[in-house]
């Protein structure tokens, strides 16, 4: 058993268990043609079969690529999805807040997408499956109560450089492999031209100050760009707020997620 066979082993398990120990049977996952999404449907795919609902959420700025990826994927395993567009609120807000740039839009359209997911999963009685990788949490490339929303996420201990390989072995669509990464926030939004560096490059340098615990000088030691670096670190100092909960100002003897913490799966 390879590497990737074992991670999708496990990442199959996870799903099965996390998601049924709530009592619920079904989940839908927010589908958008890129490659993370399709990576979770695919896994989620393998455990609920028709209990996996995927869902499109274009707006007027999603490309017909994207949602032509979405499709072929679906094709390719059978799965089962729906369209529900983000656009007729997106423009309505649009039209209130005409001075509208493009980090707020990204992030209303992101949020909007979370919300009509989460009521899609009230009416089907689902789980919504997250779909945000350790590349994007450790710096903090996502929305807060938007795409980085969810009730369980497989792959938030993957890097995108690993997501990537994963991709190969479920048997992923080339189209969605091969293709820049992009959310389709706002025109001709690209991941990596937001970051400034490919995520290849990223990766390599979050392993070896995540993951392997090397100080600044000794990964500039091993060749890292030191602007690169600085960024990384300042993006995930900065950024990690959108890791935590909320934090509660402690007033009572027992606060919640202060010692008042019992496990997610505690029964009684």
């Amino acid at each position: 058993m390879n590497k990737y066979e074992q991670i999708s082993d496990y990442l199959e398990r996870f799903i099965d268990n996390e998601v049924r120990k709530t009592g619920i049977k079904k989940v839908v996952i927010g589908l958008s043609g890129g490659l993370d999404s399709a990576v979770v449907a695919v896994l989620a795919h393998k455990v609920f079969r028709d209990d996996l609902l995927c869902v499109k959420m274009p707006s007027h700025y999603s490309s017909q690529a994207s949602l032509d990826d979405a499709d072929e994927l679906c094709r390719d395993f059978g799965m089962r999805v729906i369209t529900a567009s983000i656009e007729p609120m997106l423009k309505a807000y649009e039209d209130l807040n005409p001075d509208m740039d493009n980090l707020r839009r990204g992030n209303f359209s992101s949020r909007m997408r979370m919300s009509t997911l989460f009521d899609i999963s009230a009416r089907e009685n689902a789980l919504v499956l997250g779909t945000s990788n350790k590349s994007e949490l450790m710096l903090g490339y996502g929305t807060l109560y938007g795409d980085l929303s969810s009730a369980i996420n497989p792959i938030g201990d993957l890097y995108k450089s690993e997501v990537y390989a994963l991709a190969e072995y479920l048997g992923v669509s080339q189209c969605i492999i091969n293709k820049a990464p992009s959310a389709d926030l706002w025109d001709g939004q690209s991941d990596e031209e937001d970051l400034g560096y490919t995520y290849v490059q990223l990766d390599k340098a979050l392993q070896l100050y995540v993951e392997e615990r090397l100080s600044k000088e000794e990964i500039v030691k091993k060749g890292i760009d030191s602007h690169m670096l600085e960024m990384i670190i300042n993006r995930i100092f900065r950024n990690h707020f959108k890791r935590k909960m909320p934090v509660i100002a402690k007033l009572t003897s027992r606060t919640i997620n202060h010692d008042f913490n019992y496990p997610r799966d505690i029964t009684l």
